[in-house]
């Protein structure tokens, strides 16, 4: 089989690519220009992984996030239902549907993002739902949750400073749970689409068990060989040294706080019975991996 696929230089197309060794692989680099035709020659399914994530520092503009995520999905696509490629499978984002979850988050919720991001990436679903599809193509939308692995410089990496030093950790008065998706599964469900012929439509994917950040810093702790350090400071406190924190520009505020202790369990139910097997890689051991890559 013969592929293209977007992205490739990120962190999940750089795990992709070893993973897919078997296949022959064009890297397609594409950047947004108005009116721009892309030509998609001789592959038989493209993988978007290409998009501007989510900018915690808040220096993107908004028309940023449109014309990477929207814009060029568009013109992408539009090349897609030209050519002969039968699978299209575009790598969304939770975020398209929700950026709070108070119970568990599935496909039948109805989308309502509150970001540039998560706006940009929902209208390139519904743009990719919108169109008809000519007999013998299919497409998937992916919306995986925090993806994490090695060599991945994400949240994880800075929890693990803070358990490495011995510092205790003050929020474990907070009760939440949050799902996680390792690499190895990411790509274990990348390959599983190719081979195989599931319905069109929009997939969450995360590993099969969320855990709270009590949990996460233990099992960081338990990696390194030390006993977990967990404060639960009254969380009425915490909130008000957060707000403080928002007026003097303190490392912590209410939006890092609210990060760090909110709900946001993703399930992946769909994608299971589409695919009708289990995931290879459990969310303790992937997490375990992870943390050991650290060091």
């Amino acid at each position: 089989m013969k592929l293209t696929i977007t992205g490739t230089s990120g962190f999940t197309g750089q795990n992709l690519i070893p993973y897919l060794a078997e296949y022959e692989i064009y890297k397609l680099s594409l950047r947004y220009v108005p009116n721009q035709e892309i030509y998609l020659n001789d592959t038989e399914a493209i993988i978007h992984l290409a998009g501007k994530a989510h900018d915690l520092k808040n220096v993107s503009q908004p028309q940023d996030y449109y014309d990477a995520n929207f814009e060029l999905i568009k013109q992408l696509y539009d090349a897609f239902l030209k050519s002969d490629a039968r699978k299209f499978i575009y790598i969304s984002s939770v975020k398209a549907a929700a950026d709070s979850v108070n119970d568990i988050l599935t496909e039948e919720i109805k989308p309502a993002p509150q970001t540039h991001y998560g706006k940009s990436k929902l209208m390139a679903e519904e743009y990719i739902k919108s169109q008809p599809l000519p007999e013998g193509k299919s497409y998937c939308i992916l919306r995986p949750c925090m993806i994490h692995g090695p060599g991945n410089k994400g949240n994880l990496n800075l929890l693990y400073k803070f358990v490495s030093k011995g510092v205790p950790y003050p929020l474990a008065a907070f009760e939440n749970r949050r799902s996680f998706l390792s690499i190895e599964n990411f790509c274990f469900v990348i390959k599983e689409l190719l081979v195989q012929d599931i319905p069109s439509g929009v997939y969450n994917l995360a590993d099969d068990e969320s855990l709270s950040t009590n949990e996460l810093v233990s099992l960081i702790a338990s990696c390194l060989g030390l006993k977990p350090r967990l404060w639960a400071i009254p969380s009425g406190l915490i909130k008000g040294i957060a707000q403080l924190g928002d007026v003097l520009k303190l490392p912590l505020n209410l939006e890092r706080l609210n990060k760090l202790t909110e709900n946001y369990v993703v399930s992946n139910a769909k994608i299971k019975e589409a695919l009708k097997k289990e995931f290879p890689v459990s969310t303790r051991e992937g997490l375990q991996r992870t943390i050991k890559s650290f060091n």
